[in-house]
């Protein structure tokens, strides 16, 4: 499996007792930064929920810090027993989020460590900034992810090299595909021993709900993401009367919501495949379902600009599903390990076609696929913060 699996996969009670200045023992406190979280939803947001309340059953005691651009959110708050607290933000219809509260909070406590998440808006560096100035130590998990603003993508490494110094002093970088670390590493100049690999979980079962195979009525091919633009379903579409000329009753289900949705119904239409494509997102918490119909795709497809770790593509090739994914960033890792097969996004849509086809009519069938773990990620976070506090305790007294 290399380096992908190196979280462990079972999450068990710990010990996080620390000596503390009354002499006695106490829980690790750490404080877990992220510019959003629910009720806002996105894969950052659920990172942050499903390892925070499982590092609290490992022992630790976790406190989120995040930020509110409306105003109308309390400011303290408990989610699944673990404490969140809000300070305002600005502006409200940007995501840029300046809070200069952040700082007030994070000097105000008494936490061991802080866990920056994601580096893309002003929340990331103004933490650090606060982390340096109380002598805290902190790490950063980078989130690196795509975007449907072509100015957005044509930044993040302008906005990586830009809060170098501050991740040069972080404890440890985490990433969450191992592309990211070769990539990073020599981005920022920074040595590779620096980073550690902790992938995000995923919890759909593991083996298929209904028995593989096409459905009556036609071959279903699944694409699978939020509705936005850099997300290619739109790369779908536009080869699916290609697919239909060679297999009259395929058919597409976009499975997702999102800002694009309109548009991909007006190209549905303009192709005149709008009656072989139907878009319908699952409740994100109803995973039984999404496993029970995501195993009657005869296809799962991915064509992304980017994704750090395709979670999705996983899932389905879990499922013993057949998987077509863009030849890049974390999706060339699955193609390398032979559990999907990858295309150009230079290709034409006939390209992109035949590529469908050819996994519809040859399809490569991945097998014992080990999906990483959401315990098994909050076990390997809380294994680097004991491994972080120890080592910035002995630097002080040194």
């Amino acid at each position: 499996m290399g380096k992908l699996f190196v979280a462990a996969t079972s999450l068990e009670k710990q010990s996080s007792e620390f000596p503390s200045a009354g002499g006695g023992n106490r829980a690790l406190r750490v404080l877990q930064v992220t510019p959003l979280f629910y009720p806002y939803t996105g894969g950052i947001e659920t990172h942050v929920f499903q390892v925070s309340r499982r590092l609290v059953a490992l022992g630790a005691d976790v406190t989120i810090l995040t930020t509110d651009p409306t105003g109308s959110l309390p400011a303290e708050d408990q989610i699944d027993g673990v404490p969140v607290h809000r300070v305002r933000s600005w502006p409200a219809r940007r995501d840029y989020y300046f809070a200069p509260g952040l700082d007030r909070f994070i000097r105000g406590g008494t936490w061991d460590m802080v866990h920056v998440q994601s580096y893309h808006t002003l929340v990331p560096p103004l933490t650090m900034i606060s982390a340096l100035r109380s002598n805290l130590p902190y790490v950063l998990t980078f989130h690196g992810g795509g975007s449907s603003a072509w100015i957005r993508n044509k930044l993040r490494r302008w906005q990586r090299g830009l809060q170098r110094p501050l991740l040069a002093r972080a404890r440890r970088l985490v990433a969450l595909a191992e592309f990211e670390i070769e990539q990073y590493a020599a981005e920022l100049r920074l040595s590779a021993t620096r980073f550690v690999l902790i992938p995000n979980g995923a919890d759909l079962p593991q083996a298929p709900v209904s028995p593989p195979g096409a459905p009556t009525g036609g071959p279903i091919i699944a694409s699978v993401g939020r509705l936005e633009r850099y997300k290619g379903h739109h790369r779908v579409i536009e080869a699916l009367p290609f697919v239909l000329a060679e297999q009259p009753n395929a058919r597409l289900w976009i499975a997702g919501k999102g800002p694009f949705e309109a548009e991909l119904r007006r190209l549905a239409q303009q192709y005149g495949v709008s009656e072989h494509v139907q878009i319908r997102a699952i409740p994100a918490e109803d995973r039984a379902r999404m496993a029970q119909e995501l195993s009657q795709a005869g296809l799962v497809v991915l064509l992304s600009d980017y994704e750090t770790q395709p979670i999705a593509a996983l899932e389905a090739a879990a499922l013993g599903r057949s998987v077509l994914v863009a030849d890049n960033s974390g999706m060339r890792e699955l193609a390398q390990r032979g559990w999907a097969r990858s295309i150009s996004l230079t290709s034409t849509p006939r390209q992109i076609a035949d590529a469908i086809l050819a996994q519809l009519n040859q399809p490569l069938t991945p097998r014992q696929v080990r999906l990483p773990s959401w315990d098994g990620c909050a076990a390997a976070l809380f294994d680097l913060y004991q491994a972080v506090v120890k080592d910035a305790t002995h630097s002080r007294a040194g």
